[in-house]
């Protein structure tokens, strides 16, 4: 047998497993398999990650030593419960996931319908953000159960969205298809003091197509008829937000995520819109924490067609391409479309759904990423034999 070269250095950053893993348990569970594979062969920097959606708040809390805050708010259907939010270690940076206050997992089945469902939670948060005297709000949009285009969230800051007769429209989507006029006078005053950054988990547009109503309601329990309503909605929330608030929405990259709060987050509060990852990246400083890495591993429940549109292993893969390393992507399955995001530095997608065991059990989900972790160690040590 051939000598083996030196060790491997390989960066493992993975988003959250949803419903399954956190970042963290698909970073070690990825970890462990390597070891299996070829026991001391691999040096393994696990960073978690998140893209705007479940696990941002989280990450950044951790990589800055900073503290969760905890509030009692409205979620998606009106009903009072408690949410966090982070503050950096700093405390000059609040960190806000839509998901905690407005999110899918909060309803169950039969609830989830983005007709009804409102972002007001969210901007409950971000009023108690301003409260802590923040200078920097970061708002992770992802995993929300709306598509109000960011309408609850603005009447919780004070702006009202108003009928033809002068009344607030009524809270969820459908709402918006009776939005007259944007009055944004009441506004809380505090926010002209602080800078918003939408950190987004997709770069769809807010309507069309490739909208927030056609993409995602589906996935947020709409029909075919409320999702041409919830289009309505926002195509009319661009039309007023341009005539009142003087800002084109309609085609504006990112303004898609989280149901449209991404356009109103634009609209209501100037926030500027980025990639999520890109956010969580800098401010773990992810390419300095990795710098000599021979190789990345990232990955997520379900690598599809949308993981190229943003989602946390698009953000390692361009990583990857600056760093002059190879990528692989080691998720839960491969779904449609899964090649649009297998490119570039991205040597291959590697779905963990194979090496599930019949029988249930609490360490289920981990045991088959490590299942598939050992066997793609395995190949990679084989691959450094024969090279």
């Amino acid at each position: 047998m051939k000598s083996l070269p030196p060790q491997i250095v390989v960066g493992i950053m993975p988003d959250s497993f949803k419903g399954t893993l956190s970042s963290a348990e698909a970073a070690a569970a990825v970890a462990r398999g390597l070891e299996r594979a070829a026991p001391g062969f691999f040096r393994c920097i696990g960073i978690p990650l998140a893209d705007g959606g479940e696990g941002t708040v989280e990450a950044i809390v951790k990589a800055t030593q900073g503290r969760f805050v905890r509030r009692k708010v409205e979620d998606p259907l009106g009903r009072r419960r408690f949410a966090r939010f982070g503050l950096t270690g700093d405390g000059k940076t609040a960190v806000i996931e839509v998901a905690a206050a407005s999110g899918l997992p909060l309803l169950s089945s039969r609830e989830r319908n983005p007709l009804d469902t409102s972002t007001y939670g969210t901007g409950e948060l971000m009023r108690s953000a301003l409260a802590c005297g923040v200078k920097r709000i970061v708002v992770g949009l992802g995993g929300s159960a709306t598509v109000d285009g960011g309408a609850g969230a603005a009447a919780a800051l004070g702006i009202r969205l108003l009928d033809a007769r002068g009344v607030q429209i009524p809270r969820g989507g459908a709402g918006l298809c009776r939005l007259s006029r944007i009055v944004a006078d009441g506004r809380d005053v505090r926010m002209g003091d602080v800078e918003v950054v939408a950190a987004c988990d997709v770069d769809n547009p807010l309507t069309g197509r490739d909208g927030a109503a056609r993409v995602y309601a589906p996935q947020k329990g709409a029909d075919a008829e409320q999702v041409r309503i919830l289009e309505s909605g926002l195509r009319r929330l661009a039309r007023i937000a341009a005539r009142d608030l003087g800002v084109e929405l309609a085609d504006l990259r990112r303004g898609g995520a989280a149901g449209g709060l991404g356009a109103g987050m634009k609209a209501f509060f100037g926030a500027s819109l980025v990639s999520g990852v890109d956010v969580v990246l800098d401010v773990v400083d992810a390419r300095s924490r990795l710098k000599g890495c021979h190789l990345l591993i990232t990955g997520e429940g379900c690598v599809d067609s949308q993981t190229a549109r943003g989602k946390a292993p698009q953000g390692v893969a361009r990583l990857a391409d600056a760093m002059g390393v190879p990528v692989i992507a080691i998720c839960g399955v491969a779904g449609s479309g899964y090649t649009a995001f297998r490119k570039g530095s991205v040597s291959g997608v590697f779905p963990s759904a194979g090496f599930q065991f019949s029988a249930p059990a609490p360490g289920q989900f981990s045991a088959s990423l490590s299942a598939c972790a050992e066997e793609v160690g395995r190949l990679l040590r084989l691959g450094m034999m024969l090279a």
